[in-house]
């Protein structure tokens, strides 16, 4: 049964990764829509298409302009950090439990 134990641990660590990697993501397409990249660069559509979607998903939920702001970044933001301070953490005792 340990075998399970370790397999649920490495998903939690590999989960908590991508939470990681994706908030640095999110955090440079914020930056990147300050300075109005060239759109047609192979990076920032790469990056706009991690974020857009799931942005684009938030505001149609909450309201999130505020005058010419857009605070969908951040509570995309919040959301990661909620994943990885709650989920992973949840993932993580469940495998530890099965060790």
């Amino acid at each position: 049964m340990f075998i399970v134990g370790y397999f649920v641990v490495a998903i939690a660590r590999i989960l908590d990764a991508l939470l990681f990697a994706y908030m640095w993501i999110v955090i440079i397409r914020a930056v990147l829509s300050w300075v109005r990249p060239d759109p047609y660069n192979p990076i920032v559509r790469f990056i706009n298409g991690l974020v857009d979607p799931v942005s684009y998903r938030i505001s149609r939920i909450v309201p999130t302009r505020i005058g010419m702001v857009d605070i969908s970044p951040l509570i995309l933001l919040l959301a990661i950090e909620f994943l990885r301070y709650f989920l992973v953490p949840v993932i993580m005792r469940v495998g530890m439990n099965l060790l």
